[in-house]
């Protein structure tokens, strides 16, 4: 896959292709095995996690050519990746709440 491809693919709002790409999962699959499947930002504070998402050092939107470079790639687990993109997490309302104590 090419850095005109991914651009098209950022720039339509359809960057779902490239993730879904085989070119991706395959490169995803080599970065974790790379990390043994652990959290790197984990693994630098001395704690252990397991690594669930492949996050892009340099963004896709601005460096679509380092995309698929695996230098660009470092792995973590969720809560590190919502850190990194400065994601809240939603707290929500128990579904059910019923008031009358038995």
């Amino acid at each position: 896959m090419d850095t005109a491809t991914i651009r098209k693919y950022f720039e339509s709002g359809d960057l779902m292709k490239f993730y879904k790409s085989r070119e991706w999962m395959k490169l995803r699959l080599v970065a974790l095995r790379r990390d043994n499947y652990e959290c790197q930002m984990c693994k630098d504070e001395g704690r252990y996690h397991k690594a669930e998402n492949v996050h892009h050092v340099k963004e896709v939107k601005d460096r679509p050519d380092l995309a698929l470079d695996i230098d660009n790639l470092l792995c973590l687990c969720i809560k590190c990746h919502n850190l990194v993109h400065k994601r809240e997490r939603i707290k929500r309302e128990p579904k059910f709440w019923i008031e009358e104590k038995w």
